[in-house]
């Protein structure tokens, strides 16, 4: 499934038609799936809130349902969802994803060194598509971790999950992505924390992750030194900014479309200024000159958290942290299950939670299909995985 959301053929719409017919069939058949299923209710319930009220806020600014086309297709996820609960072969599924790691990062270094992309942006987006197809890696470079930190896991695939995690890593890095590199170094720190807590290893943990850390920064010292000068220019860029003078620079664009993000809460607390609107309200704050002529082209605030405030208001901003927040709580309170596929299923959903709770800081998530369509395949398929696996533990 991840392989469907990173490529751009519609065939295979085919194969989610197929999963999301197959989940509906068997929630309506089986009534011990759905017992499995209301067990991830928490989650399920927020994915809902989540449709609910992107559909009011477009009604009540007549925004126009274009506008509700991801958050549509969350139906999708919610029913596909379903799936996880069968007895899956869950070894060759975590292949299955490992190997599209392979994939997607073996793509991310031809692009680079034989086509003479600078930064890689994958099969499926533009130039523009760089940040998210990083995060998009780097996601699946944790899933491959969690499984080479599992004793069930033999040697062979562990060789193929250990390849899928250098290649994603690499791949991202070769991205040049300042947001996703620093939220995987953070994910991976607290998944290693976790590991060594639950295995009682402290010593190998605190090696893997010294050897990770030093590893990263080999490759961004010598291989790829423009990763530390963009952090270095990120720097310069943020401390000299200053909304009375001329915005320079990625970093003072971001820092402007927040301070207008921010502008636009203040002044539409209650309902925000519409789905899909945030675009809209920049060029007028320009127009008016209240914003930078440098961030006119923009549509997103860089931030998922300030446009939802933008864009829905209080409310909005209290349902994108439900989104983001609620699936990482109930991760949390997984990890350490005694049975070490339970604690794996919630230390993968954790990644996952967690890589995009941290990117949303820095850039939207949620306003493209292919990361989009990723969260919440993993945050309401593995909540359901693990309700399956909590409740054959306590039968057992």
């Amino acid at each position: 499934m991840p392989l469907c959301f990173a490529v751009p053929y519609k065939a295979k719409v085919l194969l989610i038609a197929a999963l999301w017919v197959s989940g509906l069939v068997l929630l309506a058949m089986r009534q011990d799936l759905r017992r499995v299923y209301r067990g991830a209710g928490i989650v399920m319930l927020v994915c809902v809130l989540n449709i609910l009220y992107s559909a009011l806020n477009i009604l009540s600014h007549r925004s126009g349902w274009a506008a509700f086309d991801l958050e549509g297709q969350e139906l999708l996820f919610l029913g596909m969802a379903a799936v996880f609960a069968l007895p899956l072969r869950w070894n060759l599924v975590w292949l299955g994803f490992s190997l599209t790691a392979c994939l997607l990062g073996g793509t991310s270094v031809m692009q680079h060194y034989v086509t003479g992309i600078e930064r890689p942006y994958g099969l499926n987006n533009g130039e523009w598509g760089a940040i998210e197809f990083a995060m998009f890696l780097l996601v699946l470079a944790l899933l491959a971790i969690v499984q080479l930190l599992r004793k069930q896991t033999s040697w062979p695939e562990k060789a193929v999950h250990a390849l899928g995690a250098g290649l994603a890593v690499y791949g991202a890095l070769l991205s040049q992505s300042r947001g996703p590199l620093l939220a995987f170094l953070a994910v991976f720190v607290v998944l290693m924390l976790i590991h060594g807590k639950r295995v009682g290893q402290w010593r190998r943990t605190v090696t893997v992750i010294s050897l990770l850390l030093a590893g990263v920064t080999l490759v961004a010292t010598f291989v790829q030194p423009q990763i530390l000068e963009r952090f270095v220019q990120g720097h310069t860029e943020a401390s000299s900014y200053d909304h009375a003078h001329e915005t320079v620079g990625s970093v003072g664009e971001r820092l402007e479309l927040w301070r207008t993000a921010k502008q636009a809460f203040v002044e539409h607390p209650v309902a925000g200024v519409g789905s899909g609107r945030f675009g809209q309200y920049v060029r007028e704050q320009v127009k008016s000159h209240h914003s930078d002529d440098a961030i006119v082209q923009y549509e997103h605030a860089h931030n998922e958290y300030l446009e939802a405030a933008a864009t829905g208001g209080l409310p909005g901003l209290i349902v994108i942290l439900l989104v983001l927040y609620v699936p990482l709580v109930y991760f949390l309170f997984n990890v350490l299950a005694a049975r070490e596929d339970t604690a794996a299923a919630a230390m993968c959903g954790f990644a996952a939670s967690g890589i995009y709770a941290l990117c949303a800081l820095t850039d939207n998530v949620f306003y493209r299909a292919m990361p989009h369509s990723l969260y919440f395949l993993l945050i309401t398929g593995l909540a359901v995985l693990v309700a399956r696996q909590r409740n054959a533990a306590a039968q057992s």
